[in-house]
């Protein structure tokens, strides 16, 4: 755990350092957010269809700990990243229930979570929630004991 906050610290200097200034997440509507909770009910629900989890956030935050069955694409801040986002979807329907989330750094900081949101809606998604994370990662999710997994 000692660890995991650490990262947390190292990836929100790093963010706050780099490209947090970008940060757009707070305009994102509150009806395209989901909050940690619902998420957690919404996959432990049986009778619920399963979002695809994808993160675009650092991957050494992702490697200590992310949703499990979440696929790891990266910062969506970086255009690469935000190129490899449309080509994992593109086959998708416009109407496959997509959560994105990151988790770097405060929400009103997050350089990723806007960009990945904005791709996906101008793609034509019209099922996109964005995993509203206030402070960062340990804090909203693995400090509330919710379900982890580490590694790829």
């Amino acid at each position: 755990m000692r660890m995991l906050r650490n990262s947390l610290l190292s990836a929100f200097i790093s963010c706050m350092l780099a490209t947090c200034a970008v940060g757009q997440a707070a305009s994102i509507p509150a009806s395209r957010q989901i909050s940690p909770e619902d998420l957690v009910r919404l996959l432990q629900n049986s009778d619920k269809q399963k979002p695809l989890l994808i993160h675009v956030g650092s991957h050494v935050l992702y490697g200590q700990a992310h949703i499990p069955g979440s696929e790891y694409i990266g910062p969506a801040a970086n255009d690469a990243r935000l190129e490899q986002l449309r080509k994992r979807v593109e086959a998708l329907p416009r109407t496959k229930f997509i959560v994105l989330y990151c988790g770097c750094c405060p929400w009103t900081h997050c350089p990723n979570v806007k960009p990945a949101d904005d791709a996906l809606h101008a793609m034509g998604f019209t099922n996109v929630k964005v995993l509203y994370i206030g402070n960062n990662f340990g804090t909203d999710w693995v400090d509330k004991g919710y379900p982890t997994a580490k590694g790829e």
